[in-house]
């Protein structure tokens, strides 16, 4: 009968409580900030920051070794009355940060084809793990001329995969989760 009762209390936590055990209780919540959309005289290019995406233990492992990769989700639709919107593109670009502890440097990479960037300070290493500079979202010539357009832009960071069964040793892991919500940037393109 105990068992019965302690089951039910722990279910009743999780019910009522849902996002306790979540990443939303992180020292701060993960946003998307400095979200901006420019065009060049060819391309569609978005600007971003992920602010609050480290806690103290991702940090402490980050310097133990364990490389971490955070996923940039930007889609680009365009606007339809009395339809759905179309999408006109949509980009996975993941970033990851590894530290080598006997150099004592931080290799950040991209999935996007920029060559991997080298820091020898956190600091540098994690603003750049965090950025979206001027990636290039579409062509210029895939939009409407005068049509209302918008970009989303979200970023996560999945469960980090330990070899060997460490996720037991380093079960604060699984609280590294995060997902920011969707963030928006309407435009409308006008040529000339």
């Amino acid at each position: 009968m105990p068992q019965k009762t302690i089951l039910f209390a722990v279910f009743l936590i999780l019910c009522l409580f849902p996002g306790f055990f979540s990443c939303s209780h992180q020292e701060k919540n993960a946003k998307i900030t400095d979200f901006l959309v420019i065009s060049s005289a060819e391309n569609v290019l978005v600007y971003a920051r992920v602010t609050n995406c480290f806690t103290k233990d991702m940090e402490s492992a980050i310097l133990a070794g364990v490389p971490t990769t955070f996923t940039f989700l930007v889609d680009l639709y365009q606007k339809r009355t009395h339809w759905f919107d179309k999408r006109i593109s949509q980009l996975v670009i993941t970033h990851t940060i590894k530290h080598d502890n006997v150099k004592k440097t931080f290799d950040v990479s991209s999935s996007n084809g920029q060559q991997p960037l080298g820091f020898e300070d956190f600091d540098s290493a994690k603003r750049a793990m965090a950025e979206l500079n001027g990636i290039i979202v579409a062509p210029m010539r895939h939009l409407k001329k005068d049509k209302k357009h918008y970009i989303l832009v979200k970023a996560k960071m999945e469960k980090v995969r330990l070899p060997l069964h460490m996720e037991y040793v380093f079960s604060f892991i699984s609280l590294w989760d995060f997902e920011t919500n969707w963030y928006k940037q309407e435009f409308v393109y006008r040529s000339g």
